[in-house]
């Protein structure tokens, strides 16, 4: 009766990018019906992110090399791939997985917030098309609570640590109402892209320039924002309240005469983020008044400062973990019992309906009020009787206790009702 939980997975941390990109599962719809058709599998959930593919599946039995046929016939690859890049895992140690996955230590950057969010919409998915089941609902279900206490309890997730995210995460603590205000990014690099992924994460609304206005719709179309022209932007900083500004330019694109003719028109502050490298801000228009300016290297040094903070944080959300691990082991165990227990409850209710009746026809009863303290007492009697022995069926199942559990089937006849 035991079930038994597995995690397959290949990961960035022992395959590179290259390598990870050939496992991906492009049709999850399909790779579910082929799991549950072809793996042996009972029950299943598909993780997949830039950095992970991840199976997590559930049989009392399950064939590791069906499980990874049936991948490779997926992914259109040679099962002989699997043995170099494949990890797996099992019960206790699968489930410490999830919620070092949950709680943000097993992601390339400790503590992000994303993972979490791809968890959820895994097992969202695997609900909705009918691949998961009582046991991995459940699992999934505690360990996304657990992994939000542990982020919440231990601060892990604090902090911004890309020089995006903690760009904007500044310009919140210093501008009020910051979704009321108007927003220029300049530039559309690698860095401009964190800036809009932030943005756009926080429902901030903003403009993106570029050299070329194709190019900033171009970055538009996929990162958000609204793509504006070069030149009205160099004439019309007064328009904006915040500017981040993130290109390669090799001199000061934002000079101290524009922003000085921008506080004059406007007649009030701004705050300018340069995150360029070499700066692109001239360094002189932190002198005019309401001008609140931060470079990339102060910005650079909180996120390093931060990212300290998480690693410190480590050793005590893995102490967590391993404490709550045996929470969840004891709660999977309890449910390898309820198949026997929902089982003796609706043959003991059958009884009980029949017994009740053929007992009101010898009475000849007719009153409703007089049935229904019958049914009523009948049950009370049947609930007394049957909720000890099963309730401690239940007990022994998260004390992995099987022997309990064969003897309880034996008592109950319940293999003899499954076949």
């Amino acid at each position: 009766m035991k079930q038994n939980v597995i995690n397959a997975r290949v990961t960035f941390r022992n395959s590179p990018i290259h390598i990870l990109e050939k496992f991906t599962i492009r049709d999850v719809e399909g790779a579910y019906s082929q799991f549950k058709n072809h793996s042996g599998l009972d029950e299943c959930v598909i993780i997949q992110t830039c950095n992970r593919i991840e199976l997590f599946g559930k049989a009392k039995n399950y064939d590791l090399e069906k499980i990874k046929k049936t991948w490779a016939s997926i992914a259109g690859l040679d099962q002989e791939i699997f043995d170099e890049n494949l990890e797996v895992e099992e019960n206790g140690n699968a489930f410490q997985h999830l919620l070092k996955l949950t709680s943000g230590l097993d992601s390339m950057v400790v503590g992000e917030e994303q993972i979490l969010g791809q968890i959820k919409n895994s097992i969202t998915t695997a609900r909705t098309k009918k691949a998961s089941g009582q046991h991995l609902n459940t699992l999934f279900d505690k360990a996304i609570r657990i992994g939000t206490r542990i982020r919440n309890s231990s601060g892990i997730s604090q902090g911004g640590i890309s020089v995006g995210s903690m760009a904007v995460k500044l310009a919140e603590e210093n501008i009020d109402e910051l979704k009321t205000k108007k927003i220029l990014l300049i530039g559309t690099g690698e860095v401009s892209t964190l800036v809009a992924k932030s943005l756009q994460r926080r429902g901030y609304s903003f403009d993106v320039t570029s050299r070329t206005l194709e190019r900033s719709k171009a970055f538009c179309e996929t990162m958000g924002g609204n793509p504006v022209r070069f030149e009205e932007v160099l004439s019309g900083f007064e328009n904006y309240d915040i500017l981040f500004v993130a290109t390669t330019a090799p001199y000061f694109l934002v000079t101290y005469d524009r922003i000085t003719d921008a506080v004059g028109k406007r007649n009030k502050g701004m705050m300018i983020l340069d995150l360029s490298n070499p700066r692109t801000v001239d360094e002189k228009v932190a002198t005019l008044g309401g001008i609140k300016l931060m470079n990339l290297d102060q910005i650079a040094e909180m996120v390093e400062k931060n990212m300290k903070a998480r690693l410190n944080k480590v050793k005590t959300v893995e102490n967590i973990i391993n404490e709550e691990v045996s929470v969840i082991e004891a709660s999977m165990k309890r449910l390898d019992a309820e198949p026997l227990v929902k089982d003796v409850f609706k043959n003991i209710d059958s009884l009980r309906q029949k017994e009740l009746k053929k007992a009101l026809s010898m009475l000849d009863e007719t009153d409703e009020k007089k049935i229904k303290i019958i049914e009523d007492l009948t049950k009370a009697v049947v609930e007394s009787i049957v909720s000890t022995p099963m309730n401690n069926v239940r007990k022994a199942s998260e004390q992995g206790k099987p022997d309990m559990l064969d003897i309880a089937s034996k008592l109950f006849d319940y293999k003899k009702e499954q076949e």
